[in-house]
């Protein structure tokens, strides 16, 4: 699915609008661990990790989709920033990116593609292996426990236009008996007023809810955690936050 939504995927997300409602946050939280060094694993087409680098953060960037890795390499060279990108998988970081790194980041619902509790501790275990004594975790996920609740389908429609170009992306969840959701994302385009054509791509996510996923991060050997309800930092409210933002830190 990503290696296919790549090409779009920077079309998709307002860059200037979100990194300036997210940065001032991130940056608050790295600086509580004096944090120099930030691997962002999971980090799509780089822009988070640019803009770290820009603030002369060593940034490291990691995905499971080549395609997101090659955009995230054309990204820091139109910037002209030296980023390191690698295409790697949750559970594989520690042996591509190495060790040491003062704080790790996955960002944009990106976990829960991890769809068993195996595969959840280990990736936790892969990002405590790759974080310094005392390194700061910070993981940002949709907050599961509202969606559930609401048995929400539908997320709200990104636009986007270029010239004669039009792209419209449309998101929506299948819940599946097992418990996990099934992610949809059509992509509709047209040049001019002419024909929409339509592709629809689909992946499978773990909802965790706020108490699975911190209980997680404390089995895989972090403390210290605390919980926010988004990137600005706002405090975490189950029935109503639109994200759950967690923070930690690992234990020697």
């Amino acid at each position: 699915m990503y290696d296919q939504f790549s090409t779009d995927y920077d079309r998709f997300v307002n860059w200037p609008s979100r990194l300036a409602a997210e940065l001032p946050f991130i940056e608050q939280v790295l600086q509580r661990v004096e944090a120099r060094s930030v691997l962002d694993a999971a980090c799509g087409t780089g822009k988070h990790a640019i803009a770290l680098a820009k603030r002369g953060y060593e940034a490291v960037g990691t995905d499971l989709s080549a395609g997101m890795i090659d955009h995230a390499r054309a990204n820091a060279a139109a910037e002209g920033e030296d980023v390191r990108f690698e295409v790697a998988g949750f559970g594989e970081l520690r042996s591509r990116v190495g060790n040491g790194f003062d704080a790790l980041l996955c960002l944009g619902n990106s976990l829960p593609h991890a769809l068993t509790p195996a595969e959840l501790s280990a990736a936790l275990d892969d990002f405590r292996a790759c974080l310094r004594p005392g390194g700061l975790l910070l993981i940002q996920n949709r907050n599961f426990d509202a969606v559930l609740a609401r048995r929400e389908r539908w997320m709200g429609p990104q636009a986007h236009r270029q010239g004669n170009e039009e792209r419209l992306f449309l998101r929506y969840y299948d819940y599946e008996t097992d418990g996990t959701l099934t992610f949809n994302l059509v992509t509709l385009r047209r040049q001019g007023a002419g024909e929409w054509s339509q592709h629809v791509a689909s992946t499978r996510l773990w909802p965790l809810r706020q108490d699975e996923l911190t209980a997680a991060v404390a089995t895989a050997g972090f403390s210290t955690i605390t919980c926010y309800g988004g990137l600005s930092g706002a405090p975490f409210e189950p029935d109503r936050s639109p994200n759950l933002v967690v923070t930690a830190r690992r234990e020697d």
